[in-house]
């Protein structure tokens, strides 16, 4: 599977986030749309079906960004010495 751009996922996580607290605050159909919405782009955006199983994989998906960046950075480190 490829991966969402960093940026992307960030956002998704990020409109999920807040469209969970407005609704979770004071739940209408528009909350609830937005909810919905978020929910539907992030499983898109991670390959998954269900909103727990979206922020599982953004998870690990974010852990691999962090991964690709520190490994970029020890092979710098090892060039330049």
């Amino acid at each position: 599977m490829l991966l969402p751009a960093e940026k992307n996922l960030r956002t998704a996580l990020a409109r999920f986030a807040a469209a969970r607290i407005d609704h979770d605050r004071w739940p209408t159909p528009r909350t609830s749309r937005m909810l919905r919405d978020s929910v539907h782009t992030l499983c898109a955006l991670t390959g998954t079906h269900t909103s727990k199983d979206a922020l599982y994989a953004a998870d690990a998906m974010l852990e691999q960004y962090r991964a690709d960046r520190d490994g970029v950075t020890q092979a710098d480190e090892a060039l330049a010495a």
